[in-house]
Parts: structure tokens; sequence; C-alpha cells
């Protein structure tokens, strides 16, 4: 088996109506021998911020010896989920890795997010992993990364609208993630309000140390300005240096993980015919407010999948919207005749660079990290 067609076969592993849950990743990781990792981990979860938190700490645990990250999801390559020591699994290892879990006897076949979290658990013991950044998926107590083991730290981002279809109300999602928390292991998080009173609750239940995000607190403090764009980076990189200084890291490997962090696809700003071309991957309405503050008025392109709170997430990026252009996975039959709808991503961003470059005004591209994946895959970027 090559790393095309492994990459087809995981890929085509789907969960399909199977309830979420740990389970199926437990009984992959035992079948794997994977079920007590050597590595570390803090656990990631929450609604936005996770992949910019686990690449804060990727950069410190590289910083300090050998480090790793678990995220999602990709953009452009399935082996950017799974970091060893700076690196993409390497193509040979997910060749090989596919090829054994294929053969392997299952009571519940495990799902693609299983499966790369296994190849993840065997990337970190071949390579020598010490401490890796583990970002669950969706949720945090339902989530298969729940069926890790060595968790040493949990942070619990923020909590907001988003997945309610799958958790019904946002007190149940709260619920769910401030159930990741560990016995004795720290908490850290920046959530408020409801979510808060209700993380707190089950911390206590829990009896896990709770760290609540403070500005003013040294635990929180920063070294550097954050190497990601937007100032909403300054509260997830205070998070990552929370983690870090409770699990006994130095202050340079905090201060190099806060500035030496990297990401596509957060505020990426990137120059394309001479326009400024901004990509996101706000999927949500907490994560979408927080987007349109940091930019000045924009041509937006937006592309968002159905079972995404569409309205909401859109509502704050067009008020300084110059022009409205939607696209691929939002569906024309969802767009409506308020704006116009290209079905191809590259189409729609050909068309939207003219219209922007005669003034020179930037285009904020966003809704969907598919979206930008697609884009970045396409050439023109």
């Amino acid at each position: 088996m090559d790393y095309r067609q492994a990459v087809e076969w995981l890929q085509g592993q789907s969960r399909g109506q199977r309830p979420r849950g740990p389970e199926r990743a437990r009984e992959l990781l035992r079948a794997l021998g994977l079920a007590r990792p050597v590595t570390r981990f803090v656990h990631v979860v929450g609604t936005n911020g996770k992949g910019s938190v686990a690449a804060y700490l990727e950069a410190a645990f590289n910083y300090a010896g050998s480090g790793g990250a678990f995220t999602s999801p990709h953009l452009v390559s399935l082996r950017e989920r799974v970091r060893c020591n700076g690196e993409n699994v390497p193509e040979a290892m997910v060749a090989s890795y596919t090829e054994r879990v294929r053969s392997l006897e299952y009571a519940s076949r495990p799902a693609f997010f299983d499966l790369m979290l296994g190849l993840a658990l065997e990337c970190f013991q071949s390579e020598g992993v010490e401490w890796a950044a583990l970002e669950a998926g969706v949720g945090g107590a339902s989530d298969a990364t729940m069926a890790v083991d060595n968790v040493a730290a949990v942070v619990l981002t923020n909590v907001a609208a988003d997945h309610l279809r799958t958790f019904g109300s946002l007190e149940e999602l709260a619920r769910d993630k401030a159930m990741a928390a560990q016995p004795g292991r720290p908490l850290i998080t920046a959530a408020s309000g409801g979510a808060l009173e209700l993380i707190t609750q089950i911390a206590r239940w829990r009896e896990a140390p709770l760290y609540l995000y403070d500005p003013d607190d040294p635990l929180f403090g920063l070294p550097r300005q954050p190497s990601l764009a937007g100032s909403f980076q300054r509260v997830n990189a205070a998070l990552a240096a929370a983690a870090l200084r409770l699990l006994g890291f130095s202050e340079g490997a905090v201060m190099t993980g806060v500035s030496q962090a990297r990401l596509p696809g957060r505020l990426q700003r990137l120059s394309v015919r001479g326009v400024d071309v901004y990509l996101d991957g706000a999927h949500n309405p907490h994560a979408a407010a927080a987007l349109a503050a940091e930019l000045p008025a924009y041509h937006l392109l937006f592309g968002a999948h159905e079972r995404k709170e569409v309205a909401a997430t859109l509502a704050p990026l067009r008020q300084k919207a110059l022009s409205l252009t939607f696209t691929w996975p939002l569906a024309a039959s969802l767009a409506g005749f308020e704006a116009t709808y290209f079905a191809d991503p590259a189409e729609a961003l050909r068309a939207v660079l003219v219209q922007a470059a005669r003034r020179k005004e930037p285009i904020l591209v966003t809704g969907s990290f598919y979206l930008l994946g697609r884009l970045m895959s396409s050439g023109l970027l």
C-alpha cells in the first residue's frame, strides 16, 4: 500500500450514524499496543482557539526537547494532523500504519478520527516524543481523544455556540467539554458566564485544580507578543503559557512557545496579485465576531457548511464587507440572491481579486477551514 492509497482508505472510514465517544479509539489503541503511552499530553478542548493553543504548546515542547501535536482539521495534507519533532508525519509511516490497522480485528470498526489519533500515538512513540499537544475534535468527554492516557493538564479555551446540532444546547456542550477535566490535573480556562459556573462545579466534582484566565496574574503573563496574528491570540497564548508553567517548563520554553508558534489559516495575510488576502477558518459566531473586529473594510469571500450557524456567523462579518461573495462549501440554495455565488472557490477568488484590485482593497476569506484548504491547493495562493 502506498501513501495515496492509505489516504484514500483512511478518509473512507466514516463514523456514519454511530454515536460519538472514545470507546472505538480505546479499542484501537489497545490493539496497537498504545494504550499506555510514554508521551505526556496537554489535552486542549474548547470551542475556539484550540489549534492556536496547540501550536504554542508544540513550539515550547520542541524547544524543551522532543515535542508533538495532534490537531484537526488539515488544510492541504492529511499529514498536517500529526506532527513529531517539528515535522509532519512521514508518508511512509502513514502507509505502513494504515496497512497494519486494516489487518486488525475490532468489535467496533474505528472511524477516520479514531484512526488518525492512533497514527499520532504511533508517531509519538516511534519518534520518542516526550510531550505533545492533543487537540480534541468535537466536545470533550464524548471525543475520541479521551481514550488517551497520561494527560498532565487540560486547557479548556472557551465555550461558545458551535456543534449545537450534536449537543442540543450550550449547557450540554459546556458540560461535555468540562468533563474532559482529569482528577488531580490542572484545568486552565478562559471560559466565562454560565459556562464557567458549570465548569467550576465539574472541576470541583472531578477534583481538578481550576485556573481561570486573568491577564494580571503572572501565571498567564506573556514574555513576548504572540507570533500568531490577532488580539484574541493573547488569551490563547496566555492559556498555553499557564499550562507550561504549571507543568514546570522553563521561561525560555514559554517565551519560545509564545513567540515562535506557526499555524496557517489563522488571520494569515498573503499578497495575491498585489492585493492583501486574509485567510481565517472562523466557522461560528464567536470566532467570526472576533475576526471582524481585527480588520478594516474588506471584500468578503465566505463559504461554510450548512450544518453550521451560517446566518449568525455571517452577521458580524458582513458589517464591514465592501462586497459579499459566496462559495463552496455553502450550497447555492442557501446563498440566496443577495450575493454572487461560485461553486468553485478558485473561480470565486479570481472574481473577487478583480473587484478588490481596482482600489487595492483587502479580501477576507473565511467560514471554513476546508474552504481555505481548497484554495491553498488551487495554486492561487
